[in-house]
Protein backbone atom coordinates (compact mmCIF):
# COMPACT_ATOMS: atom_id res chain seq x y z
CA UNK A 1 0.00 0.00 0.00
CA UNK A 2 1.57 3.51 -1.03
CA UNK A 3 1.68 5.63 2.12
CA UNK A 4 2.84 9.60 1.65
CA UNK A 5 3.66 11.47 4.74
CA UNK A 6 3.54 15.18 4.50
CA UNK A 7 4.92 17.11 6.78
CA UNK A 8 6.91 20.71 7.57
CA UNK A 9 3.87 22.89 7.76
CA UNK A 10 3.82 26.06 10.11
CA UNK A 11 2.88 29.51 10.56
CA UNK A 12 5.31 31.93 9.25
CA UNK A 13 5.86 35.85 8.34
CA UNK A 14 5.42 37.13 5.35
CA UNK A 15 8.67 37.17 3.69
CA UNK A 16 9.65 33.58 5.68
CA UNK A 17 10.92 30.06 4.04
CA UNK A 18 9.48 26.56 5.07
CA UNK A 19 10.85 23.15 3.98
CA UNK A 20 7.76 20.97 3.54
CA UNK A 21 8.35 16.97 3.12
CA UNK A 22 6.79 13.88 1.79
CA UNK A 23 7.69 10.45 2.81
CA UNK A 24 6.34 7.79 0.72
CA UNK A 25 6.42 4.02 0.84
CA UNK A 26 4.93 1.24 -0.74
CA UNK A 27 6.12 0.95 -4.07
CA UNK A 28 8.74 -0.06 -6.09
CA UNK A 29 7.74 1.16 -9.68
CA UNK A 30 10.53 3.97 -10.85
CA UNK A 31 8.41 5.83 -13.15
CA UNK A 32 6.16 8.19 -11.21
CA UNK A 33 5.71 11.71 -10.26
CA UNK A 34 5.96 13.84 -6.95
CA UNK A 35 3.55 16.39 -7.00
CA UNK A 36 2.97 19.17 -4.70
CA UNK A 37 -0.42 20.85 -4.62
CA UNK A 38 -2.58 23.37 -2.07
CA UNK A 39 -5.90 24.31 -1.11
CA UNK A 40 -6.59 27.62 0.67
CA UNK A 41 -9.86 28.02 2.43
CA UNK A 42 -12.95 28.19 0.02
CA UNK A 43 -10.94 27.45 -3.22
CA UNK A 44 -10.57 24.06 -4.91
CA UNK A 45 -7.18 22.67 -4.78
CA UNK A 46 -4.63 23.72 -7.31
CA UNK A 47 -0.98 22.33 -8.59
CA UNK A 48 1.86 24.03 -7.07
CA UNK A 49 4.89 22.02 -8.42
CA UNK A 50 5.51 18.59 -9.87
CA UNK A 51 8.99 16.60 -10.43
CA UNK A 52 9.12 13.50 -12.64
CA UNK A 53 11.41 10.47 -10.84
CA UNK A 54 12.55 9.48 -14.01
CA UNK A 55 14.02 12.67 -15.77
CA UNK A 56 14.16 15.13 -13.10
CA UNK A 57 11.83 17.69 -15.31
CA UNK A 58 10.06 20.09 -12.83
CA UNK A 59 7.01 21.93 -13.19
CA UNK A 60 5.65 25.08 -11.37
CA UNK A 61 2.69 27.12 -11.01
CA UNK A 62 3.40 30.51 -12.34
CA UNK A 63 2.44 31.91 -9.00
CA UNK A 64 5.52 30.44 -7.51
CA UNK A 65 8.34 30.14 -9.83
CA UNK A 66 11.74 31.69 -8.57
CA UNK A 67 10.51 31.38 -4.21
CA UNK A 68 9.49 27.16 -4.51
CA UNK A 69 11.81 24.50 -5.38
CA UNK A 70 11.07 20.89 -5.69
CA UNK A 71 13.54 18.15 -5.10
CA UNK A 72 13.83 14.75 -3.61
CA UNK A 73 16.20 11.91 -2.29
CA UNK A 74 14.84 9.73 -4.08
CA UNK A 75 16.80 6.81 -2.61
CA UNK A 76 14.81 7.60 0.50
CA UNK A 77 11.57 8.25 -0.97
CA UNK A 78 11.45 11.71 0.78
CA UNK A 79 10.36 14.68 -1.43
CA UNK A 80 10.63 18.10 -0.96
CA UNK A 81 9.42 21.26 -1.25
CA UNK A 82 11.18 24.64 -0.23
CA UNK A 83 9.49 27.77 -0.10
CA UNK A 84 10.75 30.96 0.04
CA UNK A 85 9.67 34.67 0.26
CA UNK A 86 6.07 33.54 1.49
CA UNK A 87 3.08 35.72 0.83
CA UNK A 88 -0.05 35.75 2.37
CA UNK A 89 -1.89 34.23 -0.59
CA UNK A 90 0.60 31.54 -0.31
CA UNK A 91 -1.27 30.29 2.92
CA UNK A 92 -3.06 26.62 2.41
CA UNK A 93 -3.29 23.30 3.31
CA UNK A 94 -0.46 21.45 1.41
CA UNK A 95 -0.60 17.98 0.17
CA UNK A 96 1.54 16.06 -1.37
CA UNK A 97 0.81 13.44 -4.57
CA UNK A 98 1.96 10.60 -6.25
CA UNK A 99 1.24 9.28 -9.54
CA UNK A 100 2.41 6.68 -11.95
CA UNK A 101 3.35 8.20 -15.42
CA UNK A 102 5.75 5.89 -16.97
CA UNK A 103 8.36 7.56 -19.46
CA UNK A 104 6.93 10.78 -19.60
CA UNK A 105 8.63 13.83 -20.99
CA UNK A 106 7.29 16.14 -18.45
CA UNK A 107 5.22 15.70 -15.75
CA UNK A 108 1.96 15.61 -15.58
CA UNK A 109 0.98 17.87 -12.79
CA UNK A 110 -2.73 17.76 -12.19
CA UNK A 111 -4.97 16.09 -9.70
CA UNK A 112 -5.82 13.70 -12.34
CA UNK A 113 -2.19 12.92 -13.04
CA UNK A 114 -1.65 11.74 -9.44
CA UNK A 115 -2.55 8.04 -8.21
CA UNK A 116 -2.08 8.47 -4.34
CA UNK A 117 -2.30 11.25 -1.62
CA UNK A 118 -1.22 12.52 1.51
CA UNK A 119 -2.20 14.19 4.32
CA UNK A 120 -2.17 17.69 4.42
CA UNK A 121 0.18 20.13 6.60
CA UNK A 122 -0.88 23.54 7.11
CA UNK A 123 1.13 26.52 6.07
CA UNK A 124 -0.25 29.98 7.72
CA UNK A 125 1.62 32.86 5.93
CA UNK A 126 0.95 36.23 8.45
CA UNK A 127 1.26 39.54 6.56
Amino acid sequence: EVQLQASGGGLVQAGGSLRLSCAASGFTFDDYVIGWFRQAPGKERQEVSCISANNYVTYYRDSVKGRFTISGDWAKKTYYLQINSLKPEDTAVYYCGLGYQPQVPEPLCREYGMDYWGNGTQVTVSS
